[in-house]
């Protein structure tokens, strides 16, 4: 327990970025679990469409903190890789 009132408000302010975090990796990851389903289906036209979402979604959360630029710029290309890979 906080004893401090700038600890407790630390302690609230923790509780809110770990609930904005887990928000924002659920909506990436059913984004990408949608992305890859079109993929192994060889839809490209919705895959198509679901990339943009995926990259929207998982650039917004990097640059609110939730992911690494990096990790989020990894993630987005290999996704890329694999609707381009469609088309060929």
């Amino acid at each position: 327990m906080a004893n401090h009132k700038s600890a407790a408000k630390r302690a609230r302010q923790s509780v809110q970025k770990k609930t904005f975090r887990s928000r924002t990796k659920g909506s990436v990851r059913s984004a990408e679990k949608k992305l890859r389903q079109a993929i192994a289906g060889k839809d490209q036209t919705l895959a198509q469409t679901l990339l943009t979402q995926f990259s929207s979604k998982i650039d917004k959360a990097a640059s609110k903190g939730v992911y690494h630029y990096r990790t989020a710029a990894r993630r987005i290309s290999r996704a890329a890789q694999q609707v381009h890979k469609l088309g060929a």
